[in-house]
């Protein structure tokens, strides 16, 4: 089991990785402060970046001895704005602007928008949105190859600014020939998650997944009101998702988002698919030691929501304090753990199980542990599935999800509640085996106890006789 001094938590925490977090000692500070997963973000940095901070990692997790997961993001297809010959224009409210596809540099009167899908569907009507939301215009005429539009809101304008476009659902892939490109290499690296940006419809996380195959989890970024439309044919065909809210941000009315995060929590929960809440969680500390009271009850509230997993996004890659952006937020995290309040509200939270076996399992082992007073739910599982089930009833007592495989281990490292343990090569060949491996794993786990069984599920097969849809209790020594 770790060395970690981090306080346990159920809530795990994932960690961008950047400028600021590429050498051994950081990354090694952050996995002990408690970060649960790294996240490798491919819209910055060289493969061979991404591939030495993949090698510090494994060199990390093997030293601490528990899994870490790592979560390669892919950039997506960015829309921006061209050039313009100063540099930079100023818009004023009322004033019209076109974009079209010269590639003549802009003024005040035009730039170009070298992106001829988003003229193809857009109307009288439609809302450009450039600068992460902080200049507006609105279309009012459409050309074979312009758009006419009025400013809205006005400001300073410069080169390749990003524009987003929230009315419409522009006929584009989420995975760029780019994406292709860094996908094929994270997955011959090693990668546990890949995260798909900009998903508009199922279609795209379809694609995704036939590329992916069984190399890595699929995690869907939830960043495009279209995708909030398709929410539920959405999460049914990913493995994870995450709340992304900086475009969603952008491309939603602020007081919207509270509410859509709510909504994507709670049926990603009755799912079972782990969901992640990210973006300015603790932005101020990417130049102060600690956080304001505002992002402290932000961190508070996902926790209070259910999330699987809170992530730091530049407060770790590029900020000045990133072992104190970790640090903070798993004491956050654990405070809030620790009350009585968040405790009955997961009680009540519970769903009640789906008809099927695996499902029953699941419930069964949460309803005992927490009758017993169990330390802990010992799961069996090949590919973390068993694990994924419990850890949606959200139980009181930790979840150990034993696996045979790293991969497994590192998959569940972004699972709520779940301490993933390796025993590769030890074979366990019987119930009896099963259950002298469970204690020893309890044993070693230092968990401590209030009661004196522990409780032990496998709900697929684990190559044990007998232990196919299994549940036991067993007494500790």
């Amino acid at each position: 089991m770790p060395t970690s001094n981090a306080l346990i938590c159920r809530t795990k925490i994932v960690a961008t990785l950047g400028p600021a977090s590429s050498d051994y000692e950081t990354i090694r500070d952050l996995a002990v402060a408690g970060a649960d997963v790294f996240r490798f973000n491919f819209s910055h940095g060289t493969h061979e970046d991404h591939a030495a901070r993949h090698a510090i990692v494994r060199r990390v997790e093997a030293e601490l001895g528990e899994p870490i997961g790592i979560l390669a993001d892919m950039q997506g297809p960015k829309l921006r704005v061209g050039v313009f010959a100063d540099g930079k224009v100023t818009l004023k409210p009322g004033a019209s602007f076109r974009f079209d596809l010269s590639t003549a540099p802009g003024d005040e009167t035009r730039v170009c928008l070298p992106h001829p899908e988003i003229i193809a569907v857009a109307k009288p009507g439609s809302r450009l949105l450039m600068d992460d939301g902080k200049l507006a215009v609105v279309v009012k005429a459409v050309g074979p190859d312009w758009l006419e539009t009025t400013v809205d809101v006005g400001g300073v304008l410069s080169n390749h600014k990003g524009v987003n476009v929230p009315d419409v659902a522009l006929p584009i892939p989420a995975l760029t020939e780019k994406d292709r490109r860094d996908l094929a290499f994270a997955l011959d690296l090693g990668v546990d998650y890949i995260a798909l940006s900009f998903v508009q419809r199922p279609e795209d996380v379809s694609e995704a997944r036939t590329l992916v195959g069984e190399r890595a989890n699929l995690l869907v970024k939830l960043e495009k009101p279209q995708a909030i439309e398709n929410l539920e044919a959405i999460l049914e065909l990913t493995d994870a998702v995450m709340v992304a809210r900086g475009d969603l941000g952008v491309e939603l009315p602020p007081e919207n988002v509270p509410l859509v995060q709510k909504r994507i929590i709670r049926l990603a929960r009755r799912l079972g698919k782990p969901v992640v809440v990210a973006t300015q969680m603790l932005e101020s500390m990417i130049s102060s030691p600690t956080p304001t009271r505002a992002e402290a009850s932000d961190v508070a509230t996902a926790v209070f929501d259910g999330a699987d997993a809170v992530m730091l996004s530049a407060e770790s890659a590029a900020g000045q304090y990133p072992r104190e952006a970790v640090r903070i937020m798993n004491r956050i995290i654990w405070r809030i753990e620790q009350d009585a309040e968040w405790q009955s509200m997961m009680a009540r939270a519970r769903l009640a199980p789906e008809d099927y076996v695996a499902d029953a399992i699941a419930g069964a082992a949460q309803q005992v542990a927490d009758t017993l007073k169990a330390p802990a739910i010992v799961a069996y599982t090949h590919r973390g599935a068993t694990a994924f089930r419990i850890a949606r009833e959200r139980p009181s007592c930790p979840i150990l999800g034993i696996t045979p495989t790293h991969e497994a281990g590192r998959r569940m490292a972004l699972v709520w509640g779940v301490r993933a343990v390796v025993n590769e090569g030890k074979q366990v060949t019987n119930v009896e085996d099963m259950v002298d491996s469970a204690l020893d794993v309890v044993n070693r786990a230092r968990i401590g106890s209030s009661g004196n069984s522990i409780v032990i599920a496998a709900g697929v097969p684990f190559g044990v006789s007998g232990s196919t849809n299994t549940l036991r209790v067993a007494k500790i020594p």
